[in-house]
């Protein structure tokens, strides 16, 4: 249970206070409601530079880093195509240096054009070796494509191109920033050896004074359903050919995600999933296979995913993959498999919120999207799925026209 109070700003910076007085340590969490899918299609890998841009120094502070770690401070951040979130965990004692931290970089970056000329830097050296010059790197930059026609989703959180970086102007950055970076579309999480009053009294001294942005109004196109096979065939130099499947799916709090998700767990979470003990323990197919879903807040993908075992061919190995999904459709599972992966499902939500950091972020993520309670909800949504809920997505979701099929054949020498 995350026992939870909150509170507003004047500005809209919406603010949630978890204590926890077991451990003489806090979390600051700041998770901010914009990622790639808010990107100009033309300018896309925006929400990724500003995860770095960050880091680069604020107004009144050149070097983020150095005051934190003066105080034992530790942070990170990471980008999704939904959000955007910057994490600080320190000694509770010295939880006003996170707000002075968080704050500063609030209510403005430095936007220095040497910061920014390193962080592009950055950004497009990750874009090269994480994406192109990585084995099986950019499947994401030519699976999403495929998959997606309308949805924004239709591109990786790096971006589309290492261009639209290269070619971001300083007047760009500004735009997003000052667009995106304002306390009214944000929440704070203060969790740990903290109080409710503490909190208030330090948001207030520290960010009520950021003025407001205006308000994001977000109209994303809508994807529409996918009617028939999607199939893309490339080769490059990798050590063995390899399948990607996709199927679209609800979205993360969409009251049908629960069952698909636990659906992709008895085909494709572990040794003794359906399609790992058939195809790579039984007959070998495969050396590797999983099935598992983005969990994307809008409807977003269930993957099924593999490399193939030597002498086995990429037109065979997705026909057994089908074989496998038909027999799930059509015949269903026990109760006993269905029980195993809710219980699967339930340790892992319950041991990760054993870490504090882990629950300051699940109820900012739940927070975002107006459903708070969510964190609380989750083990007892998980425990009503029902064999007929997972019947019903399996006939609807996993079907031959619902599908994008991805060859990535290994380039012979």
């Amino acid at each position: 249970m995350v026992n939870f109070e909150n509170f507003t700003l004047s500005n809209g910076l919406r603010v949630y206070v978890h204590e926890d007085h077991t451990s003489p340590t806090a979390v600051l969490n700041i998770l901010y409601n914009v990622g790639s899918r808010d990107e100009n299609p033309d300018k896309t890998g925006f929400a990724h530079l500003f995860e770095h841009l960050m880091f680069g120094g604020s107004i009144n502070i050149p070097n983020y880093d150095e005051p934190l770690q003066r105080v034992g401070g530790d942070n990170n951040a990471f980008t999704s195509p939904d959000i955007t979130n910057y994490y600080i965990t320190l000694p509770s004692v010295n939880i006003e240096t996170a707000f002075w931290l968080e704050s500063d970089r609030m209510l403005s970056l430095s936007f220095d054009p040497e910061v920014l000329e390193v962080q592009r830097k950055v950004v497009i050296e990750e874009f090269k070796q994480r994406y192109l010059n990585q084995p099986y790197g950019d499947i994401w930059l030519k699976l999403r494509p495929l998959a997606y026609e309308k949805h924004p989703y239709q591109w990786a959180t790096i971006g589309k191109e290492i261009s639209h970086i290269e070619n971001a102007t300083m007047e760009d950055v500004k735009a997003f920033f000052a667009k995106y970076y304002t306390p009214n579309n944000a929440v704070m999480v203060v969790a740990g050896d903290v109080t409710l009053n503490q909190v208030k009294a330090l948001s207030q001294k520290w960010f009520e004074p950021i003025p407001p942005g205006v308000s994001v109004s977000r109209k994303l196109p809508v994807e529409p359903p996918q009617k028939a096979r999607r199939f893309l065939e490339v080769e490059a130099h990798v050590p063995t050919d390899a399948l990607y499947m996709t199927f679209h799916m609800p979205g993360r709090f969409d009251e049908n995600y629960l069952p698909t998700d636990l659906m992709s767990d008895m085909l494709g979470r572990g040794k003794s999933s359906r399609l790992y003990k058939q195809l790579v323990s039984n007959d070998r197919i495969f050396n590797s296979l999983s099935g598992y879903v983005l969990g994307s807040v809008d409807p977003g993908l269930l993957v099924v995913t593999g490399k193939l075992a030597e002498g086995h061919g990429l037109e065979e190995a997705e026909n057994r993959i089908w074989e496998v999904l038909n027999s799930f459709v059509n015949q269903g599972f026990s109760n006993k498999e269905l029980e195993k992966v809710k219980n699967k499902a339930e340790s892992t939500l319950v041991f990760s919120e054993v870490e504090l950091l882990n629950r300051a972020m699940n109820l900012a993520y739940a927070a975002v999207n107006e459903i708070p309670d969510y964190v609380n909800k989750e083990v007892d949504l998980i425990r009503e799925v029902d064999a007929e809920n997972i019947r019903e997505q399996a006939k609807n979701i996993l079907t031959v026209e619902n599908s994008t099929v991805m060859y990535y054949k290994s380039k012979k020498a």
